[in-house]
């Protein structure tokens, strides 16, 4: 039976990084972790009880209550985030969502908490992971690193159409607004900022179709995997 490894898939907002994560998972039978949608959720729970982020930061155990789960809807072939027992992902994928979600991110008892939850999921190996910062402080020894990129007017009009596809409103201008200021947020954070490992395969997907980038990257898994 080939060994189990876990893969961290890092990259810039709206890359494409969940897609690539939640199809590898599903060609390699692992688990599939969306970072950034713990994040969301996380912000989603502090903004519907109207928790302020100096609460958090002054009693980090308000966020003991949090629970998050990943569950797969067979139906639509996709994994929905479930936050406290309830399906949120309609919700932590909206703009009021999105317009705080790095602000909220770069709270140190904010990734204090979801890091050790996240490693905690993959020390039995075999998960798929994406965010921020997975290969380069979640999970530094994982076997394979993926740091995925694609031009910004790209990544705002995928973005767009995944939302529309959920049947989320959503402006195109907004969302490559967000994404600039994310990517500007996010790489310029003092804790855990967005950065490629040294040990990292960069994936630029800016002309890649889904099924593309996903056989790229199954192939580098496949080859790490056998290789031992």
């Amino acid at each position: 039976m080939p060994r189990k490894i876990n893969i961290a898939i890092d990259g810039h907002s709206s890359c494409g990084k969940g897609t690539l994560a939640k199809n590898l998972a599903k060609k390699l039978d692992y688990q599939f972790i969306d970072s950034g949608a713990m994040y969301r959720a996380v912000t989603l729970y502090l903004m519907n009880e109207d928790i302020s982020l100096e609460e958090v930061e002054a009693n980090p155990s308000v966020l003991n209550a949090i629970h998050i789960e990943f569950k797969l809807d067979p139906m639509r072939g996709f994994y929905n985030t479930h936050l406290n027992g309830e399906n949120v992902e309609r919700e932590i994928r909206g703009m009021g969502v999105s317009g705080r979600v790095s602000e909220v991110s770069a709270v140190g008892a904010v990734r204090s908490f979801l890091v050790a939850k996240q490693q905690e999921m993959g020390e039995e190996k075999g998960v798929v992971m994406d965010g921020r910062d997975i290969g380069t402080v979640v999970f530094p020894d994982a076997e394979l690193k993926i740091f995925m990129t694609a031009l910004p007017e790209v990544r705002a009009k995928r973005r767009y159409l995944e939302l529309k596809e959920k049947g989320i409103e959503a402006n195109l201008d907004e969302i490559y607004q967000n994404i600039l200021h994310r990517d500007k947020f996010d790489s310029t954070r003092e804790i855990s900022p967005l950065m490629q490992a040294p040990d990292a395969i960069v994936l630029n997907n800016t002309e890649m179709t889904r099924e593309e980038q996903t056989r790229i990257a199954l192939t580098w898994a496949k080859g790490v995997i056998m290789a031992g």
